[in-house]
């Protein structure tokens, strides 16, 4: 068997896995894991990774978690070009230091608005505003920090090329625009940054991890998610009782 890729294109770093192993070339095989249907909580999926949670890499024998060391493993195995892990010492170090931050700052909090849009009213939830606006000013405060220390005056995050750091941190980013925040409004060098990142990894890779969190706000309209099996229901409720 060759390499399998576990992954539900509404993750934020499934998306980001996807997108890299297409960009390069890499041949895989898709296992598409429905997080709204409960797929990630099944006895199958279980012996997949004990942690219930997507992406995974199966190689064989060897099974991999955890986005992050997924995109190092691909591109170290894969010899993919270099500027996305860059072999100088400094200049991989860039990517470390941001992924680091990426994990802190942005895993997280970037996610919330799709609970409170989409998420918490399948299972019948309001996320609470008091919550919302904290999430708001958290979000704010992450991309003044991703502008002015990370971006500053480069073309990208962790340098002059284009890197996976920015592949992470695009698709993180595209959580709360896919569900109406203007997160680019008023930030022009994040906005040409976007931009730079899209035209990189082209207009018809992005649209194609893209499609379905972007109609995500029109199939929660018409209904047309699926409902959540009620066995998911603690998870769920307990991922929103911890936004801070």
């Amino acid at each position: 068997m060759g390499l399998e890729l576990y992954l539900d294109l509404l993750s934020q770093p499934s998306r980001a896995v996807y997108i890299f192993a297409k960009k390069n070339g890499i041949p895989f095989e898709l296992r598409t894991v429905d997080v709204i249907k409960g797929q990630h909580r099944s006895k199958e999926f279980f012996q997949i990774n004990s942690l219930q949670k997507v992406p995974v890499l199966k190689d064989g024998d060897f099974i991999l978690t955890e986005s992050s060391a997924i995109l190092i493993y691909l591109s170290c195995k894969y010899q993919t070009a270099d500027h996305w892990y860059p072999s100088d010492l400094q200049a991989r170090a860039r990517v470390h230091e941001y992924l680091g931050w990426h994990a802190d700052c942005i895993r997280g909090t970037f996610g919330v608005p799709m609970w409170v849009q989409v998420l918490g009213p399948l299972i019948g939830v309001q996320v609470p505003e008091e919550k919302v606006e904290r999430n708001r000013t958290a979000i704010d405060w992450a991309l003044q920090w991703l502008e002015n220390k990370f971006l500053g005056d480069r073309l990208f995050l962790a340098g002059q090329q284009m890197t996976l750091a920015d592949l992470m941190a695009l698709e993180e980013l595209m959580q709360p625009v896919a569900v109406g925040y203007e997160l680019f409004k008023g930030r022009p060098r994040l906005a040409a940054w976007r931009e730079r990142v899209e035209a990189f990894l082209g207009a018809e890779l992005c649209q194609e991890a893209h499609s379905f969190i972007l109609s995500i706000l029109e199939q929660a309209a018409k209904k047309t998610l699926p409902t959540p099996p009620p066995e998911v229901y603690p998870t769920m409720l307990l991922r929103i009782a911890r936004i801070p």
